[in-house]
């Protein structure tokens, strides 16, 4: 007998490109059945009209911070409840606490909503060192942050991140220093570009290129979709059918979200963009739920530099050329939480594209939508059992609707449920139910290869 069976759904086939219907039996955890099923099961699910996807994979995400905002889960329940079931935090040179401590409070809390992975954020290493972000770093610091970057990777980390954007003072040849100081050629890198033009996107080219690295170009959108995206996808894709460690994410969002105080908004912000303090939205602090002022965002820029702002700043078209583009690119949320609020790309991205993108815009098919978010990234994280829907493979699936499947989170309100989403299985066991979360500690920790 079954653990469970999903009878009458479609699920994807990405060898032959297509949706196929029939049934999927769950047992320990894995796949253990796929086609025409009579056996029984403990537990039966129709899921006629629905699809069956493997579990959607977020390779680009920012973790929870525990240790300013308590020992408890937020963002990860809003990646299960848009049909997420793994997660890569601690991109853009950023992560929220050393890997050790993270891990610790995972191991606390018995598990998480979602399967964690994690990359070392270089940034944060030079923080903890107090380099000022227009400095470049001391050979001696140097050493030491590739020395933190080694550890963590021993630890369980999948790769390293940088924040060129956030800390200028990063420059290219340090960036080449410390990869070429790992000599694993298999190691996952994540840049967020140095500045928003074609120059940075050639300089995350160029990385790749010389460090031999797999290479993630973050969240595209908010680099390119200001009016170069064309070009940018053509560089790109010319650039990964020569390098295909090469590739990069995108969110299907027309604004970003940073800190105030972030070295994004230094002076000459609003000639770059075209834009001014009136894009600027605040979802929370003093002045939660309104766009700034010239006073307001300077009252908030000295004295609350880390509040997270959204910036109108993109160009919808260009949006959805980087999730329409099939030569190459995934999508990911870039979902950032504080104090509970902020830019609805943190719960709402793969139903907004499932929902938007492919049924109401089609500008993507729903199969290639699906390979964007699930069959892609988890070859990328090298999760050989993820992805994908076949016998031995994790039981880990989203079930949807594709008629009403929609995000509901909103700049004002970020704790709004998607619709359409009816089942989410972590692990073999359901984790969402109607919707409704019913075991958020079904994910565990995967570690990278490098673990000693």
């Amino acid at each position: 007998m079954y653990d469970i069976l999903i009878k009458n759904g479609l699920y994807p086939d990405f060898q032959k490109m297509e949706l196929i219907k029939g049934d999927i039996a769950l047992t320990d955890g894995k796949i253990a059945a796929v086609g025409q099923i009579s056996e029984d099961a403990k537990t039966v699910i129709d899921a006629e009209g629905r699809i069956v996807s493997p579990g959607f994979i977020d390779i680009h995400m920012h973790e929870e911070n525990f240790a300013t905002e308590g020992h408890e889960y937020f963002v990860a329940n809003l990646m299960l409840q848009m049909g997420v079931t793994t997660a890569l935090g601690g991109n853009c040179g950023d992560t929220r606490q050393d890997l050790k401590d993270f891990l610790t409070v995972l191991e606390e809390l018995g598990g998480s909503p979602i399967n964690y992975m994690m990359m070392s954020g270089y940034n944060s290493f030079r923080k903890q060192l107090g380099i000022n972000r227009y400095d470049p770093s001391s050979p001696e610091q140097i050493e030491t942050m590739i020395g933190r970057v080694k550890e963590e990777l021993a630890q369980g980390a999948v790769g390293v991140s940088f924040g060129l954007e956030y800390d200028p003072g990063i420059p290219y040849d340090e960036v080449m220093k410390v990869l070429d100081a790992i000599p694993e050629d298999d190691l996952l890198v994540s840049t967020h570009f140095r500045e928003d033009s074609m120059d940075g996107v050639n300089e995350m080219i160029k990385i790749a290129v010389e460090s031999g690295k797999k290479f993630q170009i973050s969240h595209l959108s908010s680099c390119a979709a200001i009016g170069f995206m064309n070009e940018a996808l053509e560089a790109i894709n010319e650039a990964s059918k020569k390098n295909p460690k090469l590739n990069y994410d995108t969110y299907p969002y027309a604004a970003f979200s940073t800190r105030i105080g972030s070295a994004v908004f230094d002076e000459g912000w609003r000639e770059k963009w075209n834009k001014s303090y009136e894009h600027i939205f605040m979802p929370a602090g003093k002045y939660a739920n309104q766009f700034c002022t010239e006073e307001t965002y300077w009252e908030m820029r000295n004295n609350d530099p880390d509040l997270y702002v959204v910036a109108m700043t993109m160009n919808e078209d260009e949006i959805a050329a980087a999730i329409a583009n099939t030569e190459s690119g995934m999508v990911a949320s870039d979902g950032t939480v504080k104090a509970h609020a902020g830019h609805p790309r943190a719960a709402g991205t793969f139903p907004r594209v499932l929902g938007k993108y492919v049924r109401e815009d089609k500008v993507i098919s729903m199969i290639d939508a699906l390979k964007k978010i699930t069959l892609l990234p988890a070859d990328r994280l090298g999760l050989s059992n993820k992805g994908r829907i076949a016998v031995g493979c994790d039981a880990d699936l989203t079930i949807f609707d594709p008629e009403t499947i929609a995000d509901g989170a909103t700049f004002e309100q970020l704790n709004i449920k998607p619709v359409g989403i009816d089942a989410v299985i972590v692990d073999g066991k359901i984790a969402i139910n109607a919707g409704d979360i019913v075991n958020d500690r079904l994910g565990r920790f995967i570690p990278g290869p490098y673990v000693k």
